[in-house]
């Protein structure tokens, strides 16, 4: 595997204790930009979330359980499960190199990625800001910082759950 591309700067620091893995490029933003979360709504939101927590992105690495932007028509699309399956093993590599303690997925697509990597049995909605135990690291399933999100979970709650997660990174506790 490529891990020049894998451990792009443009993710982060390889040698962080907190991975962030979102769903796919979006077309308007990491799709152009090479950079997970950066210049669209996501992206904006994204910054807003982490700079709620005190955490900088050069502190911590960020991927996607999809490398490539889903589309329909020319427009985003939430990833397929085969999809998801065929880029399960990038995404098991980026883990294995980078071995963060604390994992924060963002959707459930990525909560689903994850699951390919190694086995677990939780849901976004039951299990959202949860610290869970798996494949020996930390666990937090939060939602997608897309607009879109607001139907299942408002912004200002977002903010709060990127706010406890900044607290466990800055007090190590669970990382």
């Amino acid at each position: 595997m490529d891990h020049v591309h894998l451990l792009s700067g443009a993710n982060g620091t390889p040698r962080s204790k907190i991975m962030f893995i979102g769903e796919a490029p979006g077309r308007l933003g990491a799709a152009r930009t090479g950079v997970p979360f950066t210049a669209d709504q996501s992206g904006v939101r994204f910054q807003r979330l982490l700079d709620a927590a005190g955490l900088r992105r050069e502190d911590m690495f960020i991927t996607n359980a999809l490398l490539c932007n889903p589309l329909l028509r020319g427009t985003n699309r939430s990833p397929r499960r085969s999809e998801i399956a065929n880029c399960a093993g990038w995404l098991r590599a980026q883990l294995d190199i980078v071995t963060p303690r604390l994992v924060v997925t963002l959707g459930a697509r990525a909560l689903e990625a994850v699951r390919l990597v190694g086995a677990h049995d939780y849901e976004l909605r039951r299990d959202v800001g949860k610290l869970l135990p798996w494949c020996g690291r930390t666990l937090v399933p939060l939602y997608h910082p897309s607009p879109r999100t607001a139907a299942h979970r408002s912004f200002a709650q977002q903010m709060e759950d990127f706010r406890c997660v900044g607290k466990m990174v800055r007090a190590d506790a669970h990382c």
